[in-house]
């Protein structure tokens, strides 16, 4: 498959991208979608939730009524969960969801994620450029040029750029990111796939 690059402004550069069709083309699998971002939301949680249970409320323990002649059912303690104050029963406690994948299983995911893009014609290839200073400004016109401006756009770069990357925090439709930082779920979560020329290759040259 190959793609038109264009420059910053806009304009086509003359070349065209090559992207692998073991990669970009590829028979989607959804269950493998399904499985990695199921793990990377499942990672993100902190799992610190907590109830307190009976022992843990801070009540008395004395038993308050009599066990017969009260007219009512038999209660001990004051701190059982069926009393307004009282412990919470079967509350959740501090856990750890994160669970592993098989890494080759994570690779079918992005690649799959990739092909539905590259499917859609989601994917725009522009040529490398730099930014002398964070200027978000500079960074929308860019955008606007590609015609990736005003909805959830995903750009990749081949390497950490800091300006880039500042002159787009900012902006909440707009994301940037290394080659080394794609997953499947950023990659679904974007309308738009900005991929600097280069990325590719970099991708292709680590399935091997």
């Amino acid at each position: 498959m190959k793609l038109d690059v264009y420059k910053i402004d806009g304009s086509l550069s003359g070349k065209q991208a090559e992207l692998d069709d073991a990669i970009f083309a590829i028979e989607p699998n959804d269950n493998a979608i399904y499985l990695d971002v199921k793990q990377y939301l499942a990672n993100q949680r902190q799992g610190t939730h907590k109830t307190k249970d009976r022992s843990e409320v801070a009540f008395s323990t004395k038993k308050i009524g009599r066990q017969k002649g009260g007219g009512g059912a038999r209660h001990g303690s004051i701190k059982s969960n069926i009393n307004v104050g009282g412990g919470t029963a079967h509350g959740p406690r501090p856990r750890d969801y994160s669970f592993k994948l098989n890494k080759k299983l994570k690779q079918l995911a992005r690649f799959s994620a990739l092909t539905y893009k590259a499917k859609d014609g989601a994917i725009t290839m522009v040529e490398p450029f730099t930014m002398d200073a964070p200027r978000t400004k500079d960074f929308i016109k860019i955008l606007d040029n590609l015609k990736a401006n005003g909805r959830k756009t995903l750009v990749v770069l081949p390497e950490n750029s800091k300006n880039i990357y500042l002159s787009s925090r900012n902006l909440p439709e707009a994301k940037v990111i290394t080659v080394d930082e794609i997953n499947t779920f950023v990659l679904l979560h974007a309308n738009q796939l900005v991929l600097v020329d280069g990325v590719q290759d970099i991708i292709a040259e680590r399935r091997k």
